[in-house]
């Protein structure tokens, strides 16, 4: 008795010491297994459409599936051959007044709401998109595909999709500051101009290629690549007297993408409704910011 006496205290700090490391133990499981599961259904409980959240598609495919397709060995690929590069070079008068005018052209974009039926000539759609596909693009990549939508019902379709998710995202997913920030510019999830407009242009980019022997190929910064094509697919839209609203059809992207046939390894990015601008359309009366806030000079 006096020896058991004598190791109770011993026995105690032991019994606390196993009870500790277990639970430390159990811990570290815990955030292990449940890491990145968890941590995935935490983020989508607290989804917002962000541009960046709605386009995971569930249908895209891991980095870990891709790595068991065939994929082309770049040594495989034939190397480019170089030709000489002369454009035009203008004085700098020229220069001047080219860079002013163009900035002036440029300025008078705006986002359009309202937009006319009046049909427009498909070849100038054409050129518009033609001219978005000379864009810059990672390893010369090209990772864009444009679909332009006439057909009435498919347009119809498109819109149906649209509002169903953006009443949503009014309604639940935005918040009340979103919201409130878009009310000045008089928006809501009615989107008639998805009927409307003679063409819809989808822009999807491919976050990688599929060659002809069905090989898939690397897209080298996709996104970036896509971003800068449809930065001038806006410019060609000005220039050419057309009008346009700049639409992130958020949470739309798998629904769309399976609509208008398009493969998984394509994710829509942009849409436009496109044509003139109707004869009463307005326009909130904006500001853009000067020159001094928007450039630092070094």
């Amino acid at each position: 008795m006096a020896l058991l006496s004598v190791l109770t205290p011993v026995l105690a700090v032991v019994l606390c010491l196993v009870i500790g490391f277990m639970l430390v133990r159990s811990r570290d499981t815990e955030t292990t297994s449940t890491s990145p599961d968890k941590t995935k259904a935490a983020s989508k409980a607290n989804l917002r459409p962000w541009v960046d959240q709605d386009l995971q598609d569930d249908t895209e495919s891991t980095a870990r599936e891709d790595e068991d397709g065939d994929w082309v060995d770049s040594n495989e690929e034939e190397d480019l051959p170089h030709v000489p590069y002369s454009p035009k070079r203008y004085t700098e008068e020229t220069m001047l007044e080219r860079s002013k005018d163009f900035y002036t052209l440029m300025n008078q974009r705006r986002s359009v709401r309202f937009i006319s039926p009046e049909p427009v000539p498909r070849e100038v759609i054409d050129n518009v998109i033609r001219t978005a596909g000379t864009a810059p693009s990672g390893a010369h990549t090209e990772p864009w595909t444009f679909v332009v939508v006439s057909d009435t019902e498919t347009k119809h379709q498109i819109r149906l999709i649209v509002e169903e998710e953006e009443e949503m995202n009014y309604r639940q997913r935005m918040g009340d500051k979103w919201v409130n920030d878009l009310a000045k510019l008089r928006t809501n999830w009615v989107k008639e101009y998805l009927d409307v407009a003679p063409y819809l242009v989808l822009i999807f980019k491919q976050t990688y290629g599929i060659l002809p022997n069905s090989k898939k190929k690397t897209h080298y910064y996709n996104e970036i690549s896509v971003s800068v094509s449809c930065g001038i697919l806006l410019a060609a839209l000005q220039n050419a007297g057309l009008v346009t609203v700049t639409s992130t059809p958020l949470n739309c992207g798998p629904q769309l993408r399976v609509l208008l046939k398009r493969p998984a390894n394509e994710k829509l990015l942009m849409l436009l409704p496109v044509g003139y601008p109707a004869s009463d359309a307005t326009v909130p009366d904006l500001k853009r910011k000067p020159l001094d806030e928007i450039m630092v000079h070094m």
